[in-house]
């Protein structure tokens, strides 16, 4: 129970192979109340209300990359909490570009833009709207996944990429600004390639998947591991870490060459 009496906001739960799914569920289990967030069309594909009631928490619709609903979720988070929050995950990513099938070189920039803002800049907009509210509680934790994309070549994962390097830049750049204020810590997770329905829809990640789990000398992640990395990050046990991008991919990140890809 190392989330007992802890306050949270999860974003991103599509379906029970959401990592913020698992999540959920992990945080319950240890002891927090929380409120599922998604938007509005994601919800009407997926099940969250199906998380809500087994986890006892009420969902609030939010395009995180409207000020006016985060907003609102916050505010009406705290409302139902009767105080501010002690923990956010911002599991949320999309381009319009890789559904679409568009290579590289031939990106819409009005896609890319999209990408940007529904993948990244939304983290941004998350934190600046807990502080304009002075919405989370000192000692809090705030935890966005991320990918090693950001800093590695995986053609297929397109502007994915550029997103995810933007949003470990926002981590450490508020991390500062919340840690200097509230002691409030921010750090990314860079997980494996992990079977959730989002991953399944970019090109070849079958073998990709494959690939990453034959280099990790450990395997691939899964969900259920990376979330009980999020929970660690969440409690108290964490409480001066921040600013961090940590690797949570069995070992593939320091990997160079794995023989078990050469056999």
């Amino acid at each position: 129970m190392i989330l007992k009496g802890k306050k949270g906001i999860v974003f991103g739960a599509l379906d029970n192979q959401s990592i913020a799914w698992k999540v959920a569920e992990r945080c319950v289990e240890e002891g927090a109340q929380i409120v599922l967030t998604n938007a509005p069309v994601a919800m009407r594909m997926g099940e969250i209300n199906k998380l809500a009631e087994q986890c006892k928490a009420p969902v609030i619709p939010a395009d995180a990359t409207s000020l006016e609903d985060l907003e609102n979720l916050i505010q009406k988070s705290m409302e139902h909490f009767g105080g501010k929050v002690d923990f956010v995950l911002h599991s949320i990513g999309m381009s319009v570009n890789v559904r679409k099938g568009k290579p590289y070189m031939e990106l819409n920039y009005d896609w890319m833009q999209k990408t940007f803002d529904v993948s990244a800049i939304s983290f941004h907009k998350t934190m600046q709207t807990l502080w304009k509210l002075d919405g989370i509680n000192d000692w809090g934790s705030i935890v966005g996944l991320t990918y090693i994309a950001a800093q590695r070549v995986f053609p297929d994962y397109s502007e994915m990429a550029e997103s995810k390097a933007l949003l470990e830049s926002f981590a450490r750049s508020f991390g500062y600004h919340l840690g200097t204020a509230k002691n409030v810590r921010v750090n990314t997770i860079s997980q494996s390639p992990t079977m959730t329905t989002a991953g399944q829809g970019i090109k070849g990640f079958q073998e990709f998947f494959d690939y990453a789990d034959k280099m990790s000398p450990l395997g691939n992640a899964p969900a259920e591991a990376c979330a009980d990395y999020c929970i660690a990050l969440f409690s108290d046990l964490t409480r001066f870490v921040t600013m961090q991008n940590l690797f949570h991919d069995g070992g593939f990140s320091t990997m160079g060459m794995n023989p078990a890809l050469v056999q």
